[in-house]
């Protein structure tokens, strides 16, 4: 990272310290603001204060893509969250743009967990591996399982199909980071727009992102503490986030990814795509999916576009984690060519 990055992170700790106290009850005595290694997109910081830990999660800084980087699209699905059963931090302040640090920001409780990194959880037992599979797969369906409306959602997503507005807002994302021309991704957008399925009015809140080091788990134990990093979320359909989660299972994991790819995932307490799509499925009553081949290329071609985001910031000099970022900028390729042969083979 350059030093014309690295200044571009870095807060004003005076100044937000005086934001906070005259914002939070109860917050003093702003002491050290350490940013979090990794995250491409929002920068967060752990705030340590006089009065306790808490965590900031802000814009970042530069010229942004236009609908990218809402903070308080997430700062608003956490409030109204809290006490439906999926875990959440609690929300204490959501600043304005012209704030102490020239954007947007808002600060939430600090959790005291753990996160892992590896999907293969090599840190715990095969119970506890198996456990933690499925509490995620519990809390998704949970999340599934709200009604919008009951928690003051109801406006959170547009309406119409979910599938065709997201290919539409994908698409135009890519190709406004676009770096390089690739065939495969050309190949993918137009098979995605001529192979939609018919809107078969499922809607519920989906997180956008929902994979396991967005998690955060008790110290010593397989409870979710708080599902986190809602940059994505919004109303549209539920297979889109069990698709976007089983991709995992399909990613290599010797790669920047850590998927789960070529893995013995039975040795290792994790369950098959095809369980976790049964369990899914069991907790909310329903008999099976369809369109789940559409479902994944889908979700493959998403994760495309989003990391071509992290691209085009690097060569802007705006990504939050550069020297992470700059390990995938052959993901891109790879998703694209890893989405068009499920197509072709159909599985």
């Amino acid at each position: 990272m350059s030093e014309a990055q690295k200044a571009s992170l870095e807060l004003d700790r005076a100044a937000l310290g005086r934001e906070l106290e005259g914002a939070i009850d109860g917050f003093r005595g702003l002491e050290t603001i350490t940013k979090f290694k990794g995250g491409q997109s929002n920068p967060t910081y752990l705030l340590e204060a006089a009065s306790g830990r808490y965590v900031l999660r802000s814009k970042p800084p530069g010229t942004l893509l236009k609908s990218a980087h809402q903070v308080d699209r997430e700062y608003r699905v956490m409030k109204a969250l809290k006490g439906t059963g999926v875990p959440v931090p609690e929300m204490l302040y959501l600043s304005p743009e012209d704030s102490s640090i020239g954007r947007m920001f808002f600060v939430m409780s600090h959790i005291d967990g753990r996160i892992f990194w590896d999907p293969a959880v090599p840190e715990v037992s095969v119970d506890e591996r198996r456990a933690i599979y499925d509490n995620m797969n519990r809390v998704l369906a949970r999340l599934h399982d709200i009604d919008p409306v009951s928690v003051g959602l109801s406006d959170y997503g547009k309406p119409g199909n979910y599938f065709t507005r997201q290919i539409d807002r994908w698409s135009k994302q890519y190709r406004a980071s676009e770096t390089v021309k690739l065939a495969d991704v050309d190949w993918l957008i137009d098979w995605l727009e001529q192979n939609q399925p018919a809107d078969d009015g499922a809607v519920s809140l989906v997180h956008g992102d929902f994979r396991l080091d967005n998690m955060m788990f008790s110290r010593d134990g397989t409870e979710i503490l708080a599902l986190l990093d809602w940059e994505l979320s919004t109303l549209g359909h539920p297979l889109a986030d069990l698709a976007y989660q089983c991709m995992q299972w399909r990613l290599p994991h010797a790669s920047g990814f850590r998927g789960l790819g070529g893995m013995d995932r039975a040795a290792l307490g994790i369950p098959s795509e095809q369980d976790y799509v049964r369990d899914w499925c069991e907790r909310r009553g329903l008999e099976g999916v369809d369109n789940w081949v559409f479902c994944l290329a889908f979700s493959f071609f998403r994760l495309a576009a989003i990391i071509q985001g992290i691209v085009k910031r690097i060569a802007d000099g705006n990504a939050s984690d550069p020297e992470r970022g700059a390990q995938l900028v052959a993901a891109v390729p790879l998703l694209a060519r890893m989405a068009r042969n499920l197509i072709e083979k159909g599985e």
